[in-house]
């Protein structure tokens, strides 16, 4: 038949992945500790890059918004005003 799958079905396989035991509290802030042992971390020099480009993209996306904002206001006061 063309439905027949081999292996396991997909509810069994997702009714034993839900019956999983929790981890206690302290194992997890292990495991967080761990796995942020292992994040490479920005330089101070990078960290200033990547600040000074984000705000500035934010910025720049600030007049955009604003200028359109504004010119759509004018417009729309000058057809229904």
């Amino acid at each position: 038949m063309a439905t027949q799958t081999r292996g396991q079905s997909a509810e069994r396989r997702a009714g034993r992945a839900a019956k999983r035991e929790r981890t206690t509290p302290a194992l997890f802030v292990r495991q967080v500790a761990a796995e942020l042992r292992k994040v490479i971390w920005p330089t101070r020099k990078e960290l200033v890059t990547y600040t000074v480009v984000a705000l500035t993209f934010v910025i720049i996306m600030t007049v955009i918004v604003t200028s359109l904002d504004y010119g759509f206001t004018k417009l729309f006061f000058a057809i229904f005003g």
